[in-house]
């Protein structure tokens, strides 16, 4: 173990030296900006780790605490060690140590790590997955995604494309709408959609992602489906630096008649297609991965897109090996 790796946690005087290492890392999701991972600071027990070898800063780790166990992090998608263009594997196998080392001194008894996927990473940046491994760490949760590689498309369904069509036909109209009482119409028929459907709520409200949006105007973006004049789909976007994320999508009765959502994500992927490397419509699977919804994934296929896997690992801390 290298004693010259200490850890401090997170404090709000930390804020801009977080955001500023952050921009520069081999990670730099937006969503791990404080300003971002602030707004829900009422429903997580934040305990953000900064590393630092020889007093620089070599490492963050976005984390919360649930009892007596870290989760990277609870209020994320993701989570996991942002880390700068030096880091290498030796001195991630360091951090991880020190990280063992100070989750047994704070009572913390596992690491439940939410691993960024590779392509949302500026620079190849799994160190961390291997240092889990080399740790003993397994594997907990295996979610299916679905992706499109933009620049290099698969050839979409006819099913799709039609549906395109029945769009355009139809009069269904798709645009860009950053509007705050749009936002929260959408989420209002995010919310009853899945309520109908699946018995569950949004994460979000809509004032809280017009929130979001507000505070980073490049990286959140909502395409709505009107048909005439009434809002009957659409999705919500992350903006990446190398891929667009759909965060939410939804359709109501009228707008799936009306192939209202083919034709928000059609023009997603038309809009974006120059621009970046990757289109990730999210996770059709549910209960950690052993629940595939069969019709939604292939629905995701259509349009041209192949799986790609979210890991979810278990580190456990145990004395004997710290």
């Amino acid at each position: 173990m290298d004693s010259e790796i200490k850890i401090k946690r997170y404090e709000s005087s930390d804020k801009d030296v977080w955001n500023d290492f952050l921009q520069k890392s081999k990670k730099p999701l937006f969503m791990f900006n404080r300003n971002y991972m602030e707004y829900h600071s009422d429903r997580f027990e934040d305990h953000s780790l900064l590393f630092y070898h020889k007093d620089k800063l070599i490492a963050l780790l976005p984390v919360s605490q649930d009892d007596n166990e870290f989760i990277s992090h609870g209020g994320l998608t993701y989570g996991g060690m942002v880390t700068g263009e030096n880091m290498g594997q030796v001195m991630m196998m360091e951090c991880f140590y020190a990280l063992e080392k100070y989750c047994l001194e704070n009572g913390i008894k596992g690491l439940w790590y939410k691993a960024v996927p590779g392509i949302l990473h500026r620079q190849p940046a799994e160190e961390d997955l291997f240092a889990l491994h080399y740790l003993g760490a397994g594997i907990r949760k295996m979610e299916a995604s679905t992706v499109i590689r933009l620049r290099d498309p698969l050839k979409p369904a006819k099913l799709r494309k039609r549906q395109v069509k029945k769009a355009a036909r139809a009069g269904v109209i798709v645009r860009m709408n950053d509007q705050q009482s749009m936002y929260c119409k959408f989420m209002q028929l995010q919310d009853r959609v899945l309520r109908e459907r699946h018995n569950v709520h949004a994460v979000h409200t809509g004032e809280e992602i017009y929130l979001l949006h507000s505070r980073f105007p490049d990286n959140i973006h909502l395409y709505t489906s009107e048909l005439n004049g009434q809002l009957v789909g659409g999705t919500i976007v992350f903006i990446y630096e190398n891929a667009v994320h759909t965060q939410y999508l939804c359709v109501d009765e009228l707008g799936r008649n009306a192939g209202a959502l083919d034709a928000a994500i059609y023009y997603v992927i038309e809009e974006y297609k120059d621009k970046k490397e990757w289109l990730d419509f999210g996770i059709s699977t549910e209960n950690g991965g052993r629940y595939l919804n069969q019709g939604l994934i292939q629905q995701k296929e259509g349009f041209g897109g192949r799986t790609n896997v979210y890991y979810t690992w278990k580190l456990t801390i145990s004395r004997d090996e710290c």
